[in-house]
């Protein structure tokens, strides 16, 4: 990572909105942590669908993705060696951070190429160089075509005769990366896959590129304007999604279109109230002030969580959760650990903000 001085102006709304969704990803992830390894009952909103389906936890991972273009949409083009570097930064952090159990114990753990920060990583890459590369509406275009030709895809049988997507890793995508990666997969078994795998990174490329379009919106319209603008296509592309589910079903474990489609639109309306209440109203308070703290350093804020979970473990969390268990539901007595590694991670973060620090990945 590289450390930069505050730029003259940032946009608000952006970084509250990507603050909202580091924050989403930071309470998912301890929550999961919560419910398979201290076996302690969470709230179903804060937990993945099994395969088919789509819950709060699913919303987070492809809004940053979505925010991550629009962040390439309001800037100048960056250079294919600027590009390259921050591709670069962002796949061996990634590797880092997917991989400590396995450098702790190469025995029992398998080496995992993939993970959260090296598809940042990849459809950065991509969508960047396509910034830099094509007009627009051929972005656009391109992104469409992605998503329309990932449908069919999917439902090509594979060479070993495979093709339900109602069973995880019976598809193509599954079958791609099992026979690239190997052992190497996240998801183990004779259907073994990896969520954040080969194929599958394309329609996240696509989303990427939707984001970029309303990151040139943001960038060219008055704020009520773009809102209005980003608040509609929302609107649209939640329709879209829905509308689409029952034939291509909204699976986040191969990134279906349907799902694009469904977090995109998510992600445009947040930022399109953003836009309103931080932009056009400039309205400033402890909310904002928190939100802007994880989204002004996001991939810090990413990374700083999962050290600290490597590192701390949950003994404290589970004595945490017996405390409030008496007086609480059990899904509402997990939430006290969640909210306390959440504000642990917030004061560095808030430090910085103080201080005017920005780590960009």
């Amino acid at each position: 990572m590289t450390s930069a001085a505050r730029p003259a102006e940032r946009l608000v709304s952006l970084d509250a909105t990507r603050g909202l969704t580091i924050i989403g990803m930071i309470v998912v992830n301890a929550a999961a942590y919560l419910h398979y390894v201290a076996k302690d009952p969470v709230y179903p909103l804060l937990m993945h669908a099994e395969w088919i389906g789509f819950t709060l936890a699913d919303w987070v991972f492809p809004a940053f993705v979505v925010l991550m273009g629009v962040s390439i949409g309001i800037a100048p083009a960056q250079g294919p060696g600027r590009v390259a570097a921050r591709t670069l930064r962002l796949v061996l952090i990634g590797l880092v951070l997917s991989n400590l159990y396995w450098m702790i114990d190469m025995q029992a753990n398998a080496f995992r190429p993939f993970g959260v920060l090296q598809r940042l990583g990849l459809a950065y890459a991509a969508a960047a160089l396509l910034y830099r590369g094509l007009r627009p509406r051929t972005r656009l275009w391109l992104a469409g075509l992605a998503l329309l030709l990932y449908w069919p895809l999917l439902l090509v049988p594979t060479p070993d005769g495979l093709a339900d997507l109602h069973v995880a890793g019976a598809n193509l995508e599954g079958w791609i990366d099992r026979a690239v990666l190997g052992v190497h997969v996240y998801e183990k078994g004779p259907l073994g896959f990896d969520p954040e795998g080969i194929l599958s990174t394309l329609p996240t490329i696509a989303q990427c590129l939707l984001g970029v379009a309303a990151g040139e919106r943001l960038r060219s319209a008055r704020p009520l304007i773009a809102a209005r603008d980003l608040t509609a296509a929302g609107v649209a592309l939640v329709v879209g999604g829905m509308v689409w589910a029952p034939f291509f079903p909204l699976i986040k474990g191969v990134w279906t279109s349907s799902y694009v489609l469904l977090s995109t639109g998510l992600t445009f309306v947040v930022l399109g109230a953003a836009v309103v209440v931080c932009d056009l109203w400039r309205l400033r308070g402890p909310l904002t002030g928190f939100l802007t703290a994880f989204g002004a350093n996001a991939v810090f804020a990413y990374v700083l969580h999962y050290l600290a979970t490597v590192v701390l473990g949950w003994d404290v969390a589970a004595v945490l959760f017996r405390a409030g268990e008496p007086w609480l539901q059990p899904q509402a007595a997990a939430l006290i650990p969640v909210a306390a590694f959440l504000a642990l991670c917030w004061w560095p973060l808030s430090h910085m903000q103080r201080r005017g620090w920005i780590v960009k990945a």
